[in-house]
Parts: structure tokens; C-alpha cells; sequence
């Protein structure tokens, strides 16, 4: 699949071939549905839990008369009706960490980029600005029509003048080609990558 690339200022930079086996797979929704909710799940923690009667280091003796004191008899302090006892139906330990096949994540991150491919993909050459300041990046970037939530994925890593003058635009993020997911491809409507980024992906998958 060939694509038009260009520079960060909207014009012309030649074409690039984009490998099918990466970006020219058809997407299937059961696939990215497995593969969103697999990411989303992980990012959850580990729900923390309440010490129960067990768990909590008191005393077990007897610690008053059976008769006599004025108060019920009790024997273990550890009970949740104590300060410092037990907590009676307390929050249980959940661990949110399903397992997904590598193949299934691998195959639904080509799919999510194929998705894109289609529609709302857009190649650069470089990130490198002439003027790395956030008021001019907004107006290239309103200049060369990226519409709605933006993505940008660098090669290797960001180039660090970019992604300051990204830094304070609401709805444009950017990551190194290592940190590319199903996730953040779908939730935005324009991905942006570079020559770099491109090499990058396609070699994670040939390797």
C-alpha cells in the first residue's frame, strides 16, 4: 500500500510503501474488543483489602471474668465489634489481570493501525519544527486539517521540541513507536506517524 508523505508543514515529501501484512489487514470487532478490554482491565488495581477477624494480630485469651464485670462475655479481641478487631464483610482482594494470547494483542494492534489506514492516517517525514512553540504547531496543525483527537507516534522516541509544543494542546498526544497500543489508536480520529515510526512498527512485527 503506498501513501503520500509529507512534512510537518503540510507539503509534499514523496510516498512511502506501507507493508499489507501491517497496515492492510481487514478489522474485525470481536478482535479489538478482546484487545481494548484486555488493556483497559490491566490498567485497573488491584482492589485493596480490609483485614478481617483472622487477619488482625490480637490477644485470643480470655480477657475478663465469664461473671461479674458488667459487660457480655467475650474472649477473642480480634472481634469486628473491638477497636482494632476485625472488619465483620469487609472488601475482598480482586486481582484485574486477565491473560490474552500475544498473537490475538499482536493481531489486533495490525488491525487497529489497518483501521486507520483506511481512514484518518496521516505520514510525515519528521517531527523536527522550525518553531517549536505551541502557538505555531496549532496553527500547522489547523493548516494541514488533523481533525478532532489527534495521536502523533514518533520512531524511537519523541523528538523533544515537539513534544513540548504539543504539551499544552488539549486533545493531541504524543508517544515513541515502542508505546503504540489498540487503545489509543481507536480513541483518537487522526494518527499521525512518522517515516520513523512506520519503520519501527513494521520491524516489531517481522522480528
Amino acid at each position: 500500500m503506498k501513501v503520500k508523505v509529507q512534512n510537518i508543514d503540510g507539503k509534499a515529501a514523496g510516498d512511502v510503501e506501507l507493508n499489507d501484512a501491517v497496515f492492510g489487514v481487514e478489522p474485525r470487532a470481536d478482535i479489538l474488543h478482546r484487545v481494548v478490554t484486555w488493556q483497559l482491565e490491566n490498567r485497573r488495581g488491584t482492589a485493596r483489602p480490609t483485614r478481617e477477624r483472622s487477619d488482625v494480630a490480637r490477644t485470643g485469651k480470655k480477657w475478663g471474668k465469664q461473671k461479674g464485670g458488667g459487660t457480655a462475655r467475650h474472649g477473642d479481641r480480634a472481634a469486628p465489634i473491638f477497636v482494632g478487631g476485625g472488619k465483620a464483610h469487609g472488601a475482598r482482594k480482586r486481582d484485574f489481570e486477565p491473560s490474552l494470547n500475544k498473537k490475538i494483542r499482536a493481531l489486533g494492534l495490525k488491525m487497529a493501525l489497518s483501521s486507520k489506514a483506511k481512514d484518518g492516517l496521516v505520514v510525515i517525514d519528521s517531527l523536527d519544527l522550525s518553531d517549536a512553540k505551541t502557538k505555531a504547531l496549532k496553527s500547522q496543525i489547523d493548516k494541514n486539517g488533523w481533525a478532532g483527537k489527534i495521536l502523533v507516534i514518533d520512531g524511537e522516541t519523541v523528538a523533544d521540541s515537539f513534544a513540548k509544543a504539543a504539551g499544552n494542546l488539549p486533545g493531541v498526544n504524543v508517544l515513541p513507536a515502542i508505546g503504540a497500543n489498540v487503545y489509543d489508536i481507536l480513541n483518537h480520529d487522526t494518527l499521525v506517524l512518522t517515516k520513523d515510526a512506520v519503520a519501527k512498527l513494521e520491524a516489531r512485527f517481522n522480528g
